[in-house]
């Protein structure tokens, strides 16, 4: 699901970046892994998608993967975009814990 996205072209939704283990007794027949896929909605559905999802900033990305009656559904959700400053933050957030990891781990060696 990581950087995985579905976008609406032509009124039909398509999974983009979506990584699918290729299936080794079709050795031969194998396809791209990460290939576009188109998936099945009715019309209010990807109405309703279209109308959030282009707006700009808005993005649909996929939530889940779940197998029912041995089909694979996607649940998808709409996403905004981090602001500038957002990412700002959470990248000062995630160094100053890196810090306090390393921090840690030489004072676990002084203990003996």
């Amino acid at each position: 699901l990581t950087d995985s996205y579905a976008s609406v072209e032509k009124n039909e939704v398509w999974l983009n970046n979506f990584h699918i283990n290729p299936y080794s007794p079709a050795q031969q027949y194998n396809l791209n892994p990460t290939r576009q896929r188109k998936l099945l909605l009715n019309r209010r559905e990807i109405n309703k998608l279209i109308g959030r999802a282009q707006e700009k900033g808005y993005t649909l990305v996929p939530l889940k993967v779940y197998f029912k009656n041995g089909i694979a559904k996607v649940e998808l959700s709409i996403a905004k975009a981090k602001k500038l400053h957002d990412k700002r933050a959470t990248i000062k957030k995630r160094e100053a814990n890196r810090e306090i990891e390393k921090a840690m781990k030489k004072g676990r060696g002084q203990d003996h």
